[in-house]
């Protein structure tokens, strides 16, 4: 099943890179800064059919489309564009992400940029890779050394939870922060030690799918804001390399004690 999803991620991120650059049909989902372009829905439509050819049974949750339930134990969780904002303005920042859920639990997940030709993977209980080599979360062990990543919710012009006093205060607190706009691309990063900690607000299981598995597997840590268990569906989610995720999660208390959150 990992072989064949690398297969389908690859199929689908040639796809977005032939489109790159070229003439977009973009249209608005429920927010003003939320899109969706003809490329989304022709790599979520690959991905569809391939997965519909190899497995007509399991079940299939994507971005684009929604749910095609069934009775099967399989769930597949597919963003067939993570990245579109960037994609529509030409920033080479985006990828495919494919995870595969057995009874609820994430069993195996690919992330794939194609502009980089970077694939991670990773199965339960097996590690996580970058291009077939292994990988693992970094050793920084204080905040105020870390990178970190974040991303900000489509809903911020019209929403309380904005994440900016989040940034604010992390601002001062990190060594460095980064926004690249494909929450996955964030978690991978985390997972190669590129990135030392990421937390975001308003996910979707398509978000985190997963990239959550490859964190975990490379030996980071996930949670809640709270140090609760993270999961794909609930909305917010901290994953760090562990040395750091106290402090990240006392940042984030401190933020809500002061909101009244």
């Amino acid at each position: 099943m990992l072989d064949f999803a690398i297969g389908v991620a690859r199929n689908a991120g040639s796809l977005l890179r032939d489109r790159m650059g070229t003439r977009l049909d973009i249209s608005h989902k429920d927010q003003a800064i939320n899109l969706v372009t003809d490329v989304d829905l022709a790599s979520e439509r690959l991905i569809r059919e391939a997965i519909g050819s190899h497995y007509p049974r399991h079940q299939i949750l994507a971005e684009e489309s929604g749910l095609a339930d069934s009775p099967s134990d399989y769930r597949w969780v597919v963003d067939p564009l993570d990245g579109t904002t960037n994609f529509a303005h030409g920033f080479p920042v985006f990828c495919v992400s494919i995870g595969l859920e057995h009874r609820g639990e994430t069993i195996l997940g690919v992330v794939y940029d194609p502009m980089r030709d970077e694939m991670f993977s990773a199965e339960r209980g097996m590690g996580a890779a970058l291009n077939n080599r292994p990988i693992h979360v970094s050793k920084t062990a204080e905040l105020g050394k870390s990178m970190l990543s974040t991303g900000f919710p489509y809903d911020i012009r019209t929403s309380k939870l904005t994440n900016l006093d989040n940034w604010a205060n992390f601002a001062l607190s990190a060594q460095a922060l980064r926004r690249c706009g494909a929450a996955a691309i964030d978690l991978c990063y985390v997972a190669c030690g590129r990135f030392d900690g990421f937390w975001e607000l308003s996910l979707n299981p398509w978000d985190t799918a997963a990239a959550a598995l490859i964190v975990t597997e490379a030996g980071g840590r996930l949670s809640d804001f709270s140090g609760g268990a993270f999961s794909n569906y609930r909305p917010e989610m901290v994953a760090s390399n562990g040395a750091i995720h106290d402090e990240m999660l006392g940042i984030l208390a401190r933020v809500r004690s002061e909101s009244g959150g």
